[in-house]
């Protein structure tokens, strides 16, 4: 039996991984000095929650036969040096997904958008195809106990992200991976507290696309021009599937795609979801899966959490909350929903909430991006800017950066409350962007604006 120690057990993955590894009939442990939920409850119910809060250097025994190491630790962490003084074997999360998966076909799903939802695509055709096999996913997906899974399955689907792997290890997790399957769905910058310029956040795809082993499988975007040009210099070794927006139709708010002589009516909307699952077809059909299943499949799919999430609609009115944040990402959003009712009104806010967002020379990033909407606004808290310890944001660079003179600023959620209480909601759509919550704000308290409207 495997005896395995995590070092940070409480991050929103790494828990789920050690319930995977406990669920598989490993020995497993860990520590951490903040566990919040839902990963203590959730290691509790599996048995593994540490008896204490705290790092305990005890804990580290020379007959572990892995050590995982959390983004959340330090490089200085006890237990880490206790780990090294050992000598034992340390790995990254993604380090360690690579060890367990070696004798596996390996699917990973890369790019700065939409890769989340191509995972969980995937897994849903998979799992209604009754196929076994093991993900990594960074959302909680309908149909799906846990966000990783890790059995003897032949087969393993992992959402790719470029973030650095560890405090030890700062290469993109991505790098790790090595797939025989993957998908890039597009390259725009993001991450400029780690990836200063626009060429060194360029360079880690292409490491990714480089190292890939030769004849693997490279399903791309081939409407992005940076990524094809990128494909195209770096990837002869590969075997190169272009995938594009396919052909569909929009009727009463329902979307239709067709792929051949095949077609069905869709739960999802938006160009990007369609470029989604264009990518996610070219993988299925990788795997043995036919156009056929795969669409019976797709049919029924709602979107992963908080992408494109339908909180509440009534006959001229929707509201959807949803995960953008960086720029490509709020475009991709804003536009699906302005296409898919283009006879409604939409109002839009975005949170800005990562450091790159809430940083002054990123905000020309966004120009333009909230032009699609009728009205918008965008929120901030002075609580993000203080644990990023950044300075204050001027509301004019925000507006400057948008190119909107007439963008609403708001940094409270009182502010908030009082200026979607303000709008007039008949046929009128209302779209929350944010990798945030606006300061702890009710959702679901936002069906009430279905029935608002302004007196005449």
């Amino acid at each position: 039996m495997a005896k395995v120690h995590f070092i940070a057990i409480g991050g929103s993955v790494m828990h789920q991984l050690a319930i995977a590894l406990r669920n598989k009939g490993y020995q497993v442990s860990g520590s951490d000095d903040e566990i919040y939920e839902p990963a203590r409850t959730n290691l509790a119910n599996a048995g593994i929650l540490p008896p204490a809060i705290g790092w305990e250097p005890s804990r580290v025994t020379a007959d572990l036969d892995a050590v995982i190491l959390g983004m959340h630790a330090r490089a200085d962490n006890p237990e880490l040096a206790k780990a090294q003084q050992l000598g034992l074997k340390i790995y990254s999360f993604p380090e360690y997904i690579y060890q367990e998966s070696q004798g596996k076909t390996r699917v990973a799903v890369g790019g700065s958008h939409g890769k989340t939802t191509i995972t969980a695509m995937i897994m849903h055709v998979l799992q209604q195809c009754q196929v076994q096999f093991d993900y990594l996913v960074g959302a909680r997906l309908e149909g799906f106990s846990q966000s990783v899974n890790i059995t003897d399955a032949p087969l393993i689907v992992c959402e790719a992200d470029e973030y650095p792997a560890s405090t030890l290890e700062k290469r993109p997790k991505f790098h790790f991976l090595h797939p025989h399957i993957a998908v890039l769905s597009g390259i725009a910058w993001d991450h400029i507290n780690v990836f200063p310029t626009f060429d060194i956040y360029l360079e880690q795809f292409a490491i990714f696309i480089r190292t890939m082993e030769p004849g693997g499988k490279l399903i791309y975007n081939h409407g992005d021009e940076t990524l094809r040009a990128l494909v195209e210099r770096e990837g002869g070794h590969l075997e190169r599937i272009p995938y594009g927006v396919p052909e569909h139709t929009i009727l009463n708010g329902t979307t239709r795609v067709r792929f051949g002589n095949v077609s069905t009516d869709l739960l999802v909307f938006g160009e990007h979801n369609l470029l989604n699952i264009h990518a996610a077809l070219l993988v299925c059909r990788a795997l043995g899966i036919g156009d056929i299943d795969f669409l019976a499949a797709i049919a029924s799919f709602r979107g992963a959490a908080k992408r494109l999430e339908l909180v509440a609609k009534n006959a001229d009115t929707a509201i959807y909350r949803d995960f953008a944040h960086a720029p490509s990402k709020v475009r991709a959003t804003i536009t699906a929903v302005r296409q898919q009712y283009p006879g409604r009104k939409l109002v839009a806010v975005l949170e800005l909430h990562t450091f790159s967002s809430l940083n002054a020379g990123f905000m020309t990033e966004y120009a333009g991006a909230l032009a699609p909407a009728d009205t918008a606004a965008v929120f901030y808290s002075a609580h993000a800017l203080e644990i990023k310890r950044m300075p204050d944001l001027n509301p004019d660079v925000i507006k400057k950066g948008f190119g909107r003179e007439d963008l609403t600023i708001l940094t409270s959620r009182a502010a908030l409350e009082t200026f979607l209480d303000q709008q007039d909601f008949d046929n009128t759509n209302l779209l929350m962007m944010s990798s945030g919550d606006y300061e702890g704000l009710d959702f679901a308290g936002l069906k009430k604006y279905l029935s608002v409207k302004k007196p005449s």
